[in-house]
């Protein structure tokens, strides 16, 4: 009994020593399996067969001699694997790929790179010339050229702001007839003036016409520049006419909007002789609809001198006040009626004695306003 208990404990001994042994004896290969199986995956080299869609022809299984071979780098012995023959893969063995609807892919004229990479020819351009009709880069929206014509430009796509255009207006203050007690005439009183819109030329004329002579008239002919938002400058000749000794003047003066929206006229003057004299005129527009206007107006003239030629005397020379009430059957045209009172002063009014008229008096007025 002591003998077999001995026989067994000897064989317990004895089999770790085996396990060793054999584990020792099969490393090796293990090693050598271990081996193979990274440098597959180092050189890219994996079992196709087993990867859908991709058909690089007949491979077979490397051997246990091949996987060595590959092991010391000699992989020319893999079926189905032609390294010095590079080839393109084709494109119908990819399954779910259609290549014929993807534009700017050229397979049949690839070519191989030197790397083994398949090289393509870049795609063509698209596009192309354009159509006849096509619209000029270099007009505007309604067909200008930008190089010639009323919007012409210095330079290609430089904008032209709106104050650097030139235009134009003709505004009929008054035109209207004129009835007192024991005559009729007609009045007219006009501003026009072109340019931009801190310069520009101004044409200022007034008269009244008495049984077809021309009792009294007065051009100027100015220069116009913005000094503020709401104000203008005006320098340049005044010429009276009509009746009496003609006269002419140097002018300077201001004109503009102030505020409460009074439309204000302030005209200085300096005359041959040491002559002088100031035009003074006032506006006002009270709307009781957007049509229906009441304009009163106020405007004086003073002198530095007696003028006898002309029936002038020295001071506050003249004063007329007025309303008119006007119709805008358009903001171009406008007819009035209305009321005014014109008086003569100082040695004017002897003048007017003189001459058998009234200094004094109260006119009726119709007319119309229009401006373009």
């Amino acid at each position: 009994m002591g003998q077999f208990i001995m026989n067994i404990g000897r064989q317990q001994a004895v089999a770790p020593v085996l396990a060793v042994v054999l584990l020792t004896c099969l490393h090796p290969a293990w090693a050598q399996e271990e081996t193979t199986g990274q440098q597959e995956l180092d050189t890219g080299t994996m079992n196709h067969d087993a990867m859908p869609g991709m058909d690089h022809g007949v491979q077979s299984t490397p051997s246990k001699d091949q996987g060595h071979d590959l092991h010391h780098g000699d992989m020319t012995g893999m079926d189905g694997m032609n390294h010095g023959a590079k080839h393109e893969p084709s494109p119908s063995a990819m399954p779910g790929m259609d290549h014929s609807a993807m534009p700017g892919m050229d397979h049949g004229a690839a070519a191989a790179s030197a790397d083994g990479m398949t090289g393509r020819q870049p795609a063509a351009m698209q596009g192309g010339s354009p159509p006849a009709d096509a619209r000029d880069p270099h007009a505007n929206s309604s067909g200008y050229t930008l190089d010639s014509g009323p919007y012409a430009m210095a330079g290609p796509r430089q904008l032209r702001l709106a104050d650097e255009h030139h235009f134009g207006s003709l505004q009929m203050n008054r035109l209207e007839t004129v009835r007192t007690a024991d005559t009729a005439a007609a009045a007219y009183d006009l501003q026009a003036w072109y340019g931009g819109d801190y310069d520009r030329a101004v044409l200022k004329a007034e008269g009244r016409y008495d049984n077809g002579k021309s009792e009294e008239a007065s051009t100027e002919l100015l220069w116009g520049h913005a000094v503020t938002a709401y104000w203008n400058r005006h320098l340049g000749v005044r010429y009276d006419g009509g009746e009496g000794a003609k006269r002419g003047w140097l002018a300077l003066g201001v004109q503009g909007l102030s505020p409460y929206w009074f439309e204000l006229d302030a005209t200085a003057y300096l005359g041959t002789a040491g002559r002088s004299a100031l035009n003074l005129e006032a506006e006002y527009e009270l709307l009781f609809t957007q049509k229906l206007i009441l304009q009163p107006r106020i405007a004086a003239d003073l002198y530095g001198k007696d003028d006898d030629e002309r029936g002038i005397g020295a001071g506050l020379s003249e004063l007329k006040a007025g309303v008119r009430l006007r119709y805008e059957i358009r903001r171009e045209l406008a007819p009035y009626v209305g009321v005014e009172w014109a008086g003569a002063f100082g040695a004017t009014a002897d003048y007017a004695r003189a001459a058998g008229q009234d200094p004094r008096e109260t006119q009726a007025v119709a007319g119309v306003r229009f401006w373009f």
